[in-house]
C-alpha cells in the first residue's frame, strides 16, 4: 500500500491492503495471520493500537505502550517458530499519532517467490494464509504448491521427463516451428542439425538419468500432442473464443485444445490464435527502406500480450488458459499469479517468467521479449494506439489464482496516426488500407512497376530518418526518437526496429550516454533510458 497516509486515517476503512490491530492487551496473536496473508499475496500496512467500530470506521487506543509493542515484533519476527521468515526492515516499522495518540505502523512488503510462502508457526500446512476482501484465510494445498513450485531457483518447464520419450511430440508443430527458425535464421548452423539434436540445444529435450533423451515440460507443452500433455499437466487446457455473447456460451469462433481435430498444444495454438487475433487490424502503408512494413506496433503488441500469458501461465494450476477477442478489444487469462508484482511487471525492467525455457523458445523466432519490457510496452501501445489503459490484475478466489490483462478499446477507434509514430521510420500512409486494400495496392504496384511513393500516397514527416543508408548520426537520432516514444526498448527491440545489427545498437548508445543525450536508469540488465538532450 504505497499511498498509505496517516493525516486521512480517519477516512480509511480496513481493505484488502489494510487491517487495524487492538492492542490493549498486548501485542496481537493474529498480527502474525495478517503478516502471513499481506507477504503472500499484495502486501499492506498493519496498524497497532488502533480499533474498527461496528460502522468500519478506525479510532486510536489510549494508553498503549507503543515501545513495548515495537520491542515485541522484532523479537518475534526474527523468530523462526513464530513467523517463517523476517521481510521487514526498520524503515518499513514506525511511530506515528492518529488522533493525538501514538500508533505502530508495520508496512509489509509482498514477498519475494523465493521466501514464499511465508507461515505462521513451524508448519506451512496449518500456517499459511492470503488476503481477499474478505480478511485473511488458510490456503488451499493447491496455492501452497504452486508457491512452493515458484521458490525454485529454476523454472518448472525445466524438468525432463523421464516416464516419456519422442513419441509425445507432434513432428508436424516441430517442422512449423523450424520453419519459424529458419526463416528468422536463414544462415543458423541449426538449421543443419538432425530434430533430436535441434530440439536438445533449443531445451524441447533433455538427457535423462538413462542417458537417454526425453521431453521437458517446456518441449511437451510447445510441441506434444494434448493427450500426452494432459498426462503431465491434468488441467491443461486452452481456449480462444471470439466474439461470445455476454451470458450464454455463443461465439462466432472458437478454438479448444481438446477438440481433437489438431494437436492441442501451445505453438500451435499461439501461432493460429494469433493469427485471428489479429485479423481485422488497420494496417498503414509503411515502407521503412525501401520494404513495406505490414507487422504494425498493434500486431507486435498482441504477439507480446499472447506469448507473455502462455509464459507466465502455471500449467501444473488448475483451470486453463483463455484467450478472447470481441469488439471492445481483447482479454487473455492465464492460470497462476504473477511471480513480481504488478508495478514490476507494467514498469518492466525485471523478468522473471515460470516457464523460462517456453520464453527462450518463443524468442527464438521472434516471439516474447527476454528484457522484462515486454509487458509494459504492449501497455504503453496500447494507451497511445486507443486512448485508454491496458488493465493488468490478479485474481485470488476459491483458491485458484489467474492473472488477466484486458485490453479495452473503451469504444475507440484505433488511431493510426498514433501507431505510425511508433515505427520510428519515415513512412507513408493511407489510413484505409486494411488487409483486403492492402493486397490491392501491393498488386497495383505489382501491375504498374510504379514505386508506392510515386503512386499519389501522402507521406508523412517524422523526425526520424529512413533506415536505408543511415549514417552514424542518422542512426543515433533514430535512437533517441525510439527512446523518446518508448524509454524500456531493449537492444533487440532497437535492432529489429532500426534494421542495424545489436552490436551498432550498443555502440550509439554508447556515444549518446557519452554526449550526454541519453542517460541509462535501472540495473544494467533491463531498466529504462532517459532522453536528455
Amino acid at each position: 500500500m504505497t499511498n498509505f497516509d496517516i493525516e486521512s486515517l480517519s477516512n480509511y476503512r480496513e481493505h484488502n491492503q489494510l487491517e487495524a490491530k487492538s492492542a490493549k492487551g498486548g501485542f496481537p496473536g493474529s498480527f502474525w495471520e495478517t503478516y502471513s496473508a499481506f507477504a503472500n499475496t499484495d502486501g499492506g500496512v498493519i496498524l497497532l493500537g488502533v480499533k474498527e467500530n461496528p460502522d468500519g470506521t478506525l479510532h486510536s487506543e489510549n494508553g498503549i505502550a507503543i515501545s513495548k509493542l515495537r520491542k515485541d515484533f522484532w523479537n518475534m519476527v526474527n523468530n523462526r517458530q513464530k513467523i517463517s521468515a523476517n521481510i521487514v526492515t526498520e524503515q518499513m516499522v514506525t511511530e506515528e499519532v492518529f488522533e493525538g495518540n501514538p500508533i505502530l505502523v508495520v508496512r509489509i512488503p509482498r514477498a519475494e517467490r523465493r521466501a514464499k510462502p511465508v507461515f505462521v508457526g513451524s508448519d506451512p500446512k496449518s500456517g499459511t494464509y492470503r488476503r481477499n476482501h474478505e480478511g485473511d484465510y488458510h490456503c488451499s494445498v493447491d496455492e501452497m504448491a504452486s508457491m512452493f513450485r515458484d521458490a525454485s531457483a529454476v523454472t518448472q518447464d525445466t524438468k525432463v521427463l523421464e516416464k516419456m520419450d519422442m513419441s509425445v511430440f507432434c513432428m508436424n508443430t516441430v517442422k512449423g516451428y523450424r520453419n519459424f527458425f529458419r526463416s528468422k535464421h536463414p544462415n543458423h548452423l541449426w538449421n543443419n542439425e538432425e530434430d533430436e539434436i535441434f530440439m536438445r540445444k533449443i531445451g524441447a529435450i533433455g538427457i535423462g538419468d538413462d542417458g537417454k533423451y526425453h521431453p521437458t515440460a517446456a518441449g511437451l507443452l510447445m510441441f506434444g500432442y494434448e493427450y500426452e500433455i494432459t498426462r503431465e499437466f491434468p488441467n491443461y487446457f486452452l481456449d480462444y473464443q471470439e466474439n461470445r455473447s455476454l451470458g450464454v456460451t455463443r461465439w462466432t469462433d472458437r478454438i479448444v485444445s481438446t477438440s481433437g481435430d489438431w494437436s492441442g498444444n501451445i505453438f500451435d495454438f499461439v501461432v493460429e490464435a494469433l493469427r485471428r487475433m489479429q485479423q481485422g487490424l488497420k494496417t498503414p502503408f509503411v515502407l521503412i527502406g525501401n520494404q513495406r512494413e505490414d507487422d504494425t506496433p498493434l500486431h507486435k503488441l498482441l504477439r507480446e500480450a499472447l506469448t507473455n500469458a502462455v509464459v507466465h501461465a502455471d500449467f501444473y494450476g488448475r483451470q486453463g488458459l483463455v484467450v478472447q477477442k470481441s469488439e471492445e478489444g481483447y482479454k487473455l487469462s492465464n492460470p497462476g499469479s504473477l511471480r513480481i508484482s504488478i508495478k514490476e511487471a507494467i514498469d518492466g525492467g525485471i523478468s522473471d517468467p515460470r516457464n523460462g525455457v517456453m520464453l527462450k523458445m518463443f524468442s527464438l523466432v521472434d516471439f516474447g521479449e527476454r528484457a522484462g519490457s515486454g509487458l509494459n510496452e504492449v501497455c504503453t501501445v496500447w494507451e497511445k494506439v486507443f486512448h485508454t489503459p491496458a488493465i493488468l490484475e490478479e485474481i485470488h478466489k476459491n483458491g485458484v489464482d489467474r492473472t488477466i490483462l484486458t485490453l479495452s478499446n473503451n469504444g475507440n477507434k484505433q488511431d493510426v496516426g498514433a501507431m505510425l509514430k511508433l515505427y520510428g521510420a519515415e513512412c507513408i500512409e493511407d489510413i484505409n488500407d486494411t488487409d483486403a486494400n492492402r493486397n490491392k495496392t501491393i498488386r497495383k504496384s505489382e501491375e504498374t512497376d510504379i514505386n508506392p511513393i510515386q503512386n499519389n500516397l501522402k507521406p508523412i514527416q517524422t523526425d526520424t530518418i529512413p533506415i536505408q543508408n543511415q549514417t552514424k548520426d542518422a542512426e543515433k537520432k533514430n535512437i533517441i526518437n525510439a527512446l523518446r516514444n518508448t524509454p524500456t526498448l531493449s537492444m533487440d527491440s532497437l535492432s529489429r526496429m532500426l534494421g542495424i545489427t545489436k552490436s551498432s545498437v550498443q555502440r550509439r548508445l554508447d556515444a549518446l550516454v557519452k554526449e550526454g543525450k541519453l542517460q541509462h536508469i535501472g540495473p544494467s540488465n533491463g531498466g529504462s533510458w532517459k532522453v536528455t538532450e
